[in-house]
């Protein structure tokens, strides 16, 4: 398929942009100008009613990954770092002024977060962070983050229902704001200053102070959204100065608006727009939002406002919204962006039927008011098509990443302007029908096996009570049993192990070899820790998703085709394109190999069918249900064959089963029944005596711990430390939870190694809500990201905390 010019086709090579970068004292104009020419600048030209959410921010390459990494372990300078990012802003807005998009956004570059950028802006910084005013630097920026050596970072969590994960805000009645970071400002300048017009990009006020939450110490009932008239000043000036820069379009990003929000909230979107339309007059506003409908109690407060020039919304996930339109109007004079090239998926964009939905809103809103855009950033998909050359040609002509999702909004907004790309639709045209009728997308027996799972709801004969008892008297666990959650740090060696195994430079021989001494030294290291129930580490795995989806039948694979998780990690998607099933055993091999080198027992370890789901690109021409159940059903038989092969524990982690949650609560329950349905699908067969784990990180599940709880999981080990144990909140209310449970007691996110009294501390805050009995010692989540130097120490300290605590307990009978 046609796709734009990868950065590396318009310029210099990625690789020697960002070495002359490194090396050179040019400002961040002329740094752009050196390496794409004077041709960079823009060139007077017509341009259609086109427009980008946001783009990926990462790099083709992971660029800025490796730069920020670099810079974290003292390898580089802030002007090393700064000078990679210059670099990918000027590629990025250079590929969409060639690809004839007009509004253009700029401020969507982040070098961890957007909310975290807002946070910066806003000064909100925490008090332990030691902030005293000023523009915020790298070292209280990335200290939010990551923490550092003496205090923890703030919360990380879910961006809305993604994957990708932002730095939750801590607000107080007290928080001092201040005008603190100009990035937004810088950036619009830097981009004019090359001869692109962009739109400036905000974490719009009413979205950002209801995804804050309440600092600590402070009272858990105080609403955030009371600070909204002591944020406002900060966001006035940010106007102002883009204003005199020259903007002529600011955008607010408010996603809050897809929510079910009560009439309080919606009021405050009132209030901060009409505060702010003196200030904006003069300039064109932007209200973007994504995800999923706009309510129509929503769609009315926002088209009512009268100092925003344009609305933007989610016509993929949001469905409904066309309706909305037709039924309730449209202002008349305002602009409507409308969202039918998705965001959040790599299928190539159906341009027939996105024509004539185009054509149904042009006919509400007029020609010249209605504006192509995508369904929400596109940093939540894989950056450039072009650089996928090993891929399977007819699967890959049915794709579109980020860099082809860009043209296809510029062959929309042409089109319905009437200049048409007639070639260019005829091959999307084609694609479409080559996949619609490709005979490797369906497996009828596979399909049958699905449809025959709705007849039963699949649980364990046995109740948890019983199946734990029984477990126990053949596991002979202590009180408070310490485990981890699965990977171990995956080092430099190591991974260039796996790349030697695939690139075929060493024998399978060999390669068996190194995993099984990287495994005997994982199992040793625990045993030396007296960690109880151990793990293998999972050396041979790239990625908790990408491994499983390498053995199943249905799904395809990428080289370059990484999205940003959080910070500088990024996660490499597998494809979901047809029916799947498991050809054969995916992990046993290594599982049996590490329960031989050690009489403690060894979990086997697998992810869960409903994390496969969401932490994949998943098929859109059938209910993600229906792929859901096929995932499950291969799943079944790899628990079947490690019972079977002598492992006693097996882990079946879902760390995304709330992360799939939908937006709107009257959706939810149909979402929990089959996602909860499929997780147990997986166990359902095996012994009392097999004990099943699972894992969850980094969401709000309060929520759904009755969900939870119906997984039937013996027992579930659950991020809790870096979210200010909200999960005890929810035992604190009563919520009576039988199965073993392991909430996190620090967090693996950060460098900073947590002492034993802390961590005594937090597991006493535990069994003040839960019973002895059930409760388990674990970090948050896995370890495959920290050094040895941190893991040691810290898992050291977690079970010194735990003997503590069983002698202490042990004295009190």
């Amino acid at each position: 398929m046609q796709g734009i010019r990868s950065a590396a086709a318009v310029s210099p090579s990625i690789s020697t942009g960002i070495n002359l970068l490194l090396h050179s004292r040019l400002s961040s104009s002329h740094l752009c100008r050196a390496l794409l020419g004077d041709r960079f600048l823009l060139r007077p030209r017509r341009k259609m009613a086109s427009h980008i959410v946001g783009y990926p921010r990462m790099g083709p390459k992971r660029e800025l990954k490796f730069a920020l990494e670099s810079f974290w372990d003292g390898k580089s300078s802030a002007d090393d770092l700064q000078k990679v990012a210059t670099d990918l802003r000027c590629s990025i807005w250079k590929q969409m002024t060639d690809a004839g998009i007009k509004y253009i956004p700029s401020n969507t570059f982040s070098y961890y977060d957007q909310v975290l950028d807002a946070t910066a802006m806003l000064g909100a910084v925490p008090e332990r962070y030691n902030y005293t005013g000023g523009e915020i630097g790298f070292d209280i920026y990335f200290s939010m983050a990551r923490g550092n050596a003496s205090v923890p970072a703030m919360e990380m969590t879910k961006w809305f229902d993604t994957n990708y994960h932002f730095i939750v805000p801590e607000l107080g009645p007290k928080t001092k704001f201040s005008y603190s970071s100009h990035k937004a400002v810088s950036e619009y300048k830097e981009a004019k200053a090359l001869g692109i017009e962009t739109v400036p990009v905000l974490i719009g006020p009413v979205t950002y102070l209801l995804l804050s939450k309440p600092a600590k110490g402070v009272e858990k009932s105080f609403a955030p959204l009371s600070l909204l008239e002591s944020i406002l000043p900060i966001y006035k000036e940010v106007i102002a100065e883009l204003k005199a820069a020259g903007a002529s379009w600011i955008q607010f990003d408010e996603p809050t608006l897809v929510l079910d929000l009560e009439s309080h909230q919606l009021e405050a979107f009132t209030k901060a727009y009409t505060e702010l339309e003196s200030s904006l007059s003069g300039s064109n506003v932007l209200i973007e939002t994504y995800f999923a409908d706009v309510p129509a109690e929503a769609y009315k407060i926002i088209t009512a406002l009268k100092g925003v020039s344009g609305f933007g919304f989610d016509l993929i996930r949001g469905a409904k919204t066309l309706d909305l339109v037709k039924s309730a109007g449209f202002p008349a004079g305002k602009y409507l962006f409308a969202g039918v090239v998705d965001g959040r998926n790599i299928w190539a964009n159906d341009l027939a039927s996105s024509f004539c939905t185009l054509q149904a809103l042009e006919a509400i809103v007029g020609k010249d008011k209605l504006v192509v855009s995508t369904s929400c950033s596109l940093m939540h998909t894989a950056v450039d098509l072009v650089n996928e050359t090993k891929m399977d040609n007819e699967i890959k002509s049915w794709l579109a990443f980020a860099a082809q999702k860009v043209v296809e909004v510029n062959a929309l907004a042409k089109a319905l302007a009437g200049q048409k790309d007639e070639a260019f639709f005829s091959a999307n045209a084609a694609a479409q029908s080559s996949r619609k009728s490709s005979p490797r997308v369906t497996d009828e027996e596979v399909q049958k096996a699905a449809a025959a799972l709705k007849g039963s709801d699949h649980r364990r004969a046995t109740n948890v009570s019983a199946r734990l008892d029984a477990q126990q008297k053949k596991l002979n666990l202590p009180i408070l049993p310490t485990t981890t959650i699965g990977s171990f740090p995956q080092t430099m060696d190591l991974r260039r192990v796996r790349r030697e195994y695939k690139a075929n430079k060493i024998s399978e021989e060999e390669y068996v070899k190194a995993i099984k001494e990287e495994i005997n030294k994982v199992v040793k290291l625990q045993e030396e820790l007296d960690i109880d129930v151990l793990v293998h580490g999972e050396p041979e795995r790239n990625d908790m998703v990408e491994y499983f989806g390498e053995q199943l039948s249905g799904f395809v694979f990428t080289v370059n085709g990484w999205v940003q998780s959080y910070g500088s990690r990024c996660v490499k998607p597998p494809i979901i394109y047809g029916d799947v099933s498991r050809p054969k055993a995916m992990t046993v091999f290594w599982s049996k190999m590490a329960q031989s080198m050690t009489a403690r027992p060894m979990k086997g370890m697998l992810t869960g069918p409903v994390t496969i789901l969401n932490w994949s690109f998943v098929r859109n021409d059938q209910p993600r249900f229906e792929t859901c159940y096929q995932i499950a059903l291969a799943i079944k038989k790899e628990v079947e064959d490690l019972e079977a092969a002598g492992i006693q524990v097996i882990q079946i982690d879902e760390a995304a089963l709330r992360e799939g949650l939908p937006l709107r609560k009257s959706e939810q329950a149909f979402y929990l029944d089959w996602a909860v349905h499929s997780f147990r699908i997986t166990n359902c067969g095996v012994q009392d005596t097999t004990q099943i784990h699972t894992h969850m990180c980094y969401s709000n599940f309060n929520d759904i711990i009755h969900s939870i709880i119906n997984m039937d999981a013996d027992v579930i080990t659950i991020e809790n430390s870096r979210s200010d144990e909200k999960l005890l909140s929810v035992f604190r209310e009563g919520v009576k939870y039988g199965a073993g449970i392991g909430p996190g007691v620090y967090d693996i996110h950060s460098p900073r190694i947590p002492s034993t009294e802390e961590i005594a501390d937090r597991i006493n805050k535990m069994l003040a809500v839960l019973e002895t009995n059930i409760l388990w010692v674990n970090p948050d989540c896995g370890l495959k990201t920290r050094k040895y130097a941190e893991v040691n120490p810290a898992l050291t300290n977690m079970v010194s905390a735990v003997k503590v605590l069983r002698t202490q307990l042990a004295s009190t009978k």
